[in-house]
């Protein structure tokens, strides 16, 4: 199982051209979870948004973060498809996707 702590290699690289922007987005990160939310919440948010949004790299990234916290694949699949009602169903078939293929790789 890869480590979902480790950010994908295009990020690692980007900050490490640009630390400013990495720092920032730390702060921005830090500031957003100042609340009364838990972790766990907040992670299962951040993916709802991120399903919303229909950014793919976003659903990768917090689908590793929710697998490394210990979230069941099928909580992350729930969310999906609690966007339906919202998305319609063919945004929703391919967040479930991109959520698979996550959930998959972590698998191998």
């Amino acid at each position: 199982m890869k480590n979902a702590n480790q950010p994908p290699r295009a990020y690692r690289d980007f900050v490490q051209r640009f630390p400013q922007l990495g720092a920032a987005w730390d702060l921005i990160n830090e500031a957003g979870a100042d609340g009364p939310l838990d972790e766990r919440t907040c992670r299962l948010i951040k993916l709802g948004i991120a399903i919303g949004a229909l950014r793919e790299g976003a659903v990768h990234s917090s689908v590793r973060k929710a697998l490394g916290m210990g979230i069941p694949a099928a909580e992350l699949e729930q969310v999906v498809a609690l966007a339906a009602g919202t998305l319609g169903l063919p945004s929703t078939v391919a967040a479930h996707t991109w959520v698979k293929e996550v959930i998959e790789r972590q698998e191998t």
